[in-house]
């Protein structure tokens, strides 16, 4: 009987490893498997940080294990083991004190640095200018608005492969959460306020894309794809959706701003030139949440947290618009 409750711990714990790895086989783990630099040093990053703990914790748990069972009350030889002499001593206090000391340190530098190096308003370095896409965080769907391109999309996300992308976020809804997790983090997306990530995709493929802040009753419907096609498919798509005849202004954005999930993606030609900013600014009418006069604002001459009106004055943040009218209805 002690033979067989002394080897139970190294049994069973592999057995936990194997049956994890049974259930874990044919799925995938999507922040595992990176398609993009931003991602891929986000998977190193965790991975690294992940081994170095695993250098105090495992030895705690085969510890905890093997010394409650060996100096168990009911153990005749428990008596004979125990060795209070070993209070005090200056070399196991170096060793269980001096090793988390310098793993705290490690990670300590790899934080910081990678901190920086994956500051989400960082732009990426590349010889490509940005690809530039408006993103609002809506009850309970996603709006991609492509302001270069003159379209707009719901719940379907084209980007082009191996240039940058530059996210602008904001919410129309309660605070949320902009996730592609095989591309990188994510950040949050309030009301009244814009944030900024940017990401790039290494390879052409589909991906996931979802909030990761729940925000209400139609929450596990609100995901969308993400395709990284190449150049020329992208610009092909933007002309195709360009011809819809389904036109996204102000005045339209309003009936579809009402909560509620869509069954399929949405395309819209843009009716308007300056969407983003309008939904930005209505937060920033004293009392009134309501899509009125759209204002221009030229994100192209500013970049990195100038955009963050979330921390100006609605005085302030009108002060550098103006007004500019819807296009033609057709």
């Amino acid at each position: 009987m002690y033979k067989i409750a002394k080897i139970i711990p190294w049994v069973v714990i592999p057995l936990i490893f194997v049956v994890i790895g049974v259930l874990m086989q044919g799925k995938s783990i999507a922040v595992l498997q990176p398609a993009g630099q931003i991602a891929a040093q986000q998977r190193d990053l965790l991975l690294y940080a992940t081994l170095l703990i695993l250098i105090v914790v495992i030895p705690v748990f085969v510890l905890a294990f093997t010394i409650a069972w060996r100096y168990r009350e009911t153990n005749p030889k428990s008596a004979e083991r125990y060795h209070p002499e070993l209070d005090g001593d200056k070399r196991m206090e170096a060793v269980w004190w001096g090793i988390p000391l310098v793993i705290i340190g490690v990670l300590s530098v790899m934080i910081w640095t990678s901190s920086h190096n994956l500051d989400p308003y960082k732009p990426l370095a590349s010889n490509k200018e940005a690809f530039r896409v408006q993103v609002v965080a809506m009850k309970y769907k996603w709006l991609f608005i492509y302001p270069e391109q003159d379209i707009a999309s719901v719940n379907h996300l084209k980007i082009p492969v191996g240039r940058p992308v530059e996210f602008d976020v904001t919410s129309d809804a309660p605070m949320n959460s902009f996730w592609i997790p095989r591309l990188g983090g994510q950040v949050y997306a309030m009301a009244g306020m814009n944030t900024k990530l940017h990401l790039i995709a290494d390879q052409k493929g589909t991906f996931r894309g979802s909030s990761a802040n729940i925000s209400g009753e139609g929450f596990a419907d609100m995901h969308f794809s993400v395709e990284a096609i190449s150049p020329s498919e992208l610009n092909a798509w933007a002309r195709g959706v360009r011809q819809n005849n389904e036109r996204l202004s102000v005045r339209s954005y309003s009936t579809l701003a009402r909560p509620g999930t869509v069954e399929s993606p949405r395309y819209y030609s843009l009716g308007t030139d300056n969407l983003y900013d309008t939904i930005l600014a209505k937060y920033m009418h004293p009392g009134g949440h309501e899509v009125t006069a759209p204002a221009k604002h030229s994100h192209k001459q500013s970049g990195g947290r100038q955009h963050d009106h979330g921390s100006q004055s609605a005085d302030e943040y009108h002060s550098h618009t103006k007004v500019t009218p819807e296009k033609e209805h057709h």
